[in-house]
């Protein structure tokens, strides 16, 4: 029998695997413009279609080629023009890899939590759901095999936890907004139970804190915008 579900230790090496190829949301795109050509794609046509110098293309493609979600060939395609040195092609294997890695969140389970948080005062609830978010944050940093390397600037910690946030189903970005940095989610992968109870909203700052807190120190994370409150993105600014 196949198993659907994976192990927590399972979960976090499939997350530190998809984060370190698809992190970057250029590079998502890019391996999808690959997929949709068969025949490869070029650095210099990557560079053309997403408007960057051809390195950086270079260094996507190759990224890609590195997790064995692309392959490399040096030909040139029938009837080119047979002068010059032919091109690298970059071409997927197949089937393209599912991006969004399928987070299964038990939503009786989430439901319930929602439920028990409301019958708390709201500034107990708060803490407890952050509290929760914080142990499971640092349980993902570990899990990335980064921690005890040297000292990471703050920006970078940022982006590593905005790329494992996405891991997790957060479509998460960070950025900086005048003096401010903020992570910003476009989507929550609790669902309606965090529109019904916005305390849930606690669990990933929590979470944002946790990471921050193992990869590089203290920080403090306050929620800005929120989907439950009616955003179109959930925004936490982060502060060292």
């Amino acid at each position: 029998m196949t198993r659907e579900t994976l192990t927590p230790t399972e979960f976090s090496s499939a997350v530190t695997a998809i984060t370190s190829a698809f992190g970057d949301p250029t590079r998502r795109q890019i391996y999808l413009f690959a997929h949709e050509h068969p025949e490869g794609v070029t650095a210099s046509q990557v560079a053309e279609r997403f408007d960057l110098h051809a390195n950086v293309a270079r260094h996507h493609l190759d990224k890609l080629t590195a997790g064995s979600h692309l392959e490399v060939s040096v030909a040139r395609l029938p009837g080119s023009p047979g002068v010059g040195r032919p091109s690298k092609r970059y071409k997927t294997h197949g089937q393209a890899v599912q991006l969004d890695l399928p987070v299964r969140h038990d939503d009786v389970l989430v439901t319930l939590l929602g439920k028990a948080l409301a019958m708390l005062p709201r500034e107990q609830a708060e803490a407890m759901a952050e509290e929760v978010g914080m142990e499971y944050g640092r349980a993902m940093a570990e899990a990335m095999g980064e921690v005890g390397d040297v000292q990471r600037s703050f920006r970078t910690a940022l982006h590593a936890v905005a790329d494992a946030l996405s891991a997790h189903g957060f479509a998460a970005h960070a950025e900086q907004h005048g003096d401010e940095l903020r992570i910003i989610s476009d989507h929550c992968p609790f669902g309606d139970a965090a529109v019904e109870h916005p305390v849930i909203c606690a669990v990933d700052r929590g979470m944002v804190r946790g990471m921050l807190e193992t990869l590089y120190g203290d920080t403090t994370a306050l929620t800005e915008a929120s989907r439950p409150a009616g955003d179109t993105a959930c925004i936490t600014a982060i502060t060292g």
